[in-house]
Order: C-alpha cells, then structure tokens, then sequence
C-alpha cells in the first residue's frame, strides 16, 4: 500500500473555488488572512506568526484547541469505525455519547436528537414542536414566535424566524405563520450596562399579546436565544426569561431556547439554564457541543415531549425527521472527548473566574473613541461602534476586525459590534490583551491610520 505525505499547512495555489460563508470574497481575496495549525487559545498563521483566538472560532473551541481528550476519542473511533448510518441499525458511540450528555445538562433533560449543525439543531426542534402537538391532538397549532434580533442558523426555518432582516432580505417569502418579539437593546436605558440589566423584563409581556393576537390553540413554540449573539451580545434582562416561561405554560406553548452559542462553558455551566434558573422545553446546541473539532448539533427535550411521540404503534417511525450524518460515530466520539475534558470541573471553575475580568476590561474602553455600547455577560462581550453615513455603513467595525488580526488577535465583526468570546481556558493576562490591543486599533482606525 502506497502512502501519501499530506501537508495542509502551505498557501493555497487557487482561492476562486471555495465560495466562503458570511465573507466579502472579493474583498478577502485581497488580503486573505489564512491560518495553518492551533494549540490552546492560538492560531498560527500561513507565515508562522502567533493569532490570540478571541473568539473560540466562532463560540465552538471552549476547551482551547489541540484538547488532547478530543483527540484521543476521535482517534479511537476513526481506528475502529469511521463511519455509519443510524438508521434502523446503529453503532454504540452516538447512544454513548446522548448518555453522557444528558447527564451533564440539567435533570429535565433525558433525551437527544443529533444533527450536524446549529442549524439543524434548530430546524429539528421547530418539526419536534409542530410534531409533538399533531401527537397530543392540537395539529392546528403552527405558528412559531421568534424574536426581532435574533439568529437561528441559515436553514429556511431558522431564518423565518430569525429577526436579523439582513440575514432575510435576499430570499424572499419564508415560511409562514412567524411572528416576532421585540428584542431587549435600549441604549436610552440600558447602555454600558455591565452584566444583565435592570430595565427589559417588561418587553416579555409583548409575548402574551402576541399568543392572544394568533389565539393560543394555534400557537406551538417560541424560540429564544437566551443571550442573543450573533446580534452584538444581548444579555436577558433580569427575569425577562422566567416570564416568557410563565406565559407559554400558561398556554400550553412550547419554548425552545436555542443555547448554539451559549451552551458548554459559555456561561460558565454545560447549560445557560443553570445560570438562569429558568428551564426551556426544548434545548439546541452545536458549537462547543464537540469542541467545534467535528460539525455536530443537538436537541435536547424533556420526557414530556419525547414520550408523547411513544404512542403510536410500536413498529412505526415516531418521527418521520433525521439527517444521515445525525449521530455520525466520529462526532458522537468527539462529544464523548470534550464531556471528559470538562468532567474534573477545572475549566468550568476558569470560565466563571475569568467573567469578572471580562467585564472590568472591556468596560474600560468605555472611553475609546467612537464606542457607543458595551455588553457583556458570562464569557461573552460586544463593543459597539458608531455606524458611518454612506454606502459603506459598517467601515469602522470591519477595519477594527481586519486590523486586530494583524496584530495577532481574532475578533470577529458583526455589524457595529466588535464581539470577543474566547475559550474557558483563557487567562487574565489573555484578556487584558485582547482589550488592550483592541483600543489601540480603535483608536488608530478613528484616527485614519489604518483601514479595511
């Protein structure tokens, strides 16, 4: 048998035929920022040089990357079983790893749906909900409630009820029966506003209207981030979550909290319901689920909804719903490695110890020029800058993004919002760097020296 001596560490010779996700093509042609190999909170780049990942690729590598027990569980399977189907005949790895899952999350969880993707972690929980009322008698209820601001992934559902209207603008009618919350930023109220704020909890009222407005036998679920992310950081204002708990078991409507991001450490727990105190029906996660080393997503429900799918005829498919990759060996193997990378508490005690530095440093940059907001909670944080007049709105948060990594840091722009959320092995010294850094090049890209 031949080998080959594979090396994925040199400057790709084409760049024209990998069409990247939410990316300027053109624009990053230009000026390709290309990493090669990572280890703990960096990155190296194509050149050798050293990037501090601010942003745990994308809320995925809490544990840091390189985690050797990944590593070693992806390693194991890939040796024995690389891959599998899961439908009508199985492996142990998937049944192994929900097992472990589930008794890390809260105890009302007992029960997984694996898929590959945030994404499809959301569009499977949107088809479990109108499902599980079709069980229980009440087919009629179909209208979905998702709240303005918020990001549920790029699948045709998650989108219909995702409230970023440049994430919908360009595809038309979606699907129908949506309606929206109105989100919880007020800068009148609420800016530099460290942790959850005070002034919000009111706008969960506007839930009630809105069940009442569609009558509620014909509501089936309302999806919230339980911290909006994708939108610049949006901390639930205190009690917020508990009454839009209070008023969808009033009308028997589910609600599915979609913890893609701020599950697994993110808040400093496997669960952000556990910080919140506050238990949603139905649970999405993907992300740090497998340490992002392996696309995996999840929804987690109660036995509520998972039995009531269990009384049909024993013979039959419960529900008529899966992907062919869902439970795939080596991302069940990779969940298996980041659950046993967590399980001796340390990097769970460093991502509630590193919270409270999070917060004193990025609200120093209070000051810094041309920043509107900051927010933060858990390991989460957004600086706001001011948007610019013109056909080129979003020209300072860019330059910012564009600059910090040429000075060694990835953090990423969304919209007017500098966003950092690094891993929860991430050290005091690591933070103040990133902060540190970040209000020079604020202050350089303020001052026309430097633009993207």
């Amino acid at each position: 048998m031949s080998s080959q001596n594979y090396d994925f560490t040199k400057m790709p010779q084409s760049m024209e035929e990998f069409w990247m996700p939410f990316t300027p093509q053109r624009l990053f042609k230009k000026d390709p920022r290309i990493v090669v190999s990572a280890d703990g909170m960096y990155y190296k780049d194509v050149d050798g040089n050293k990037i501090l990942d601010a942003i745990a690729g994308l809320w995925c590598v809490n544990a840091g990357h390189n985690a050797p027990k990944v590593k070693e569980a992806i390693k194991a399977q890939l040796d024995t079983l690389d891959s599998t189907l899961n439908f009508q005949y199985g492996c142990p790895t998937p049944f192994m790893a929900a097992e472990k899952l589930c008794k890390a999350m809260p105890e009302s969880y007992n029960h997984v749906f694996f898929s590959n993707s945030g994404s499809e972690a959301v569009e499977t929980a949107l088809k479990m909900a109108a499902a599980y009322h079709h069980a229980r008698g009440e087919g009629g209820r179909r209208v979905f409630i998702g709240r303005d601001r918020g990001y549920h992934g790029v699948n045709y559902g998650g989108i219909s009820v995702c409230g970023l209207s440049y994430n919908r603008s360009m595809f038309g009618q979606l699907l129908p029966s949506i309606d929206h919350l109105p989100h919880t930023h007020n800068l009148e109220h609420n800016a530099f506003v460290k942790g959850q704020p005070e002034w919000g909890a009111h706008l969960a009222d506007g839930l009630e209207e809105l069940i009442l407005f569609h009558a509620p036998q014909n509501v089936a679920a309302v999806i919230v981030e339980p911290v909006a992310g994708s939108t610049g950081i949006l901390p639930p204002p205190k009690d917020y979550l508990r009454r839009l708990r209070e008023i969808t078991k009033k009308h028997g409507v589910l609600l599915i909290f979609d913890e893609v991001v701020t599950a697994f450490a993110r808040m400093g727990e496997y669960s952000s319901t556990t910080l919140f105190g506050v238990e949603a029906d139905i649970l999405c996660m993907a992300k740090g689920l497998s340490n992002g080393v392996v696309p995996m997503g999840a929804t987690l429900c109660t036995d509520e909804i998972y039995n009531s799918f269990m009384e049909t005829p024993e013979k039959g498919i419960e529900f008529l719903h899966g992907y062919t990759y869902s439970g795939h060996p080596l991302a069940s193997a990779a969940l298996i490695g980041t659950l046993d990378t967590y399980a001796d508490g340390k990097i769970m005690e460093n991502a509630r110890k590193m919270m409270k530095p999070l917060e004193d440093e990025v609200h120093k940059l209070k000051d810094a020029p041309r920043v509107v907001d900051i927010r933060n909670v858990g390991l989460m944080a957004a600086v706001q800058l001011e948007t610019e007049e013109g056909s080129d709105p979003l020209r300072l948060s860019r330059s910012v993004s564009y600059e910090l990594f040429n000075r060694g840091i990835v953090m990423r722009y969304s919209g007017p919002n500098i966003q950092i959320s690094p891993s929860a092995i991430v050290t005091e010294e690591q933070i103040k760097e990133m902060c540190g850094t970040l209000r020079e090049v604020i202050e350089d890209v303020v001052a026309g020296k430097v633009s993207h």
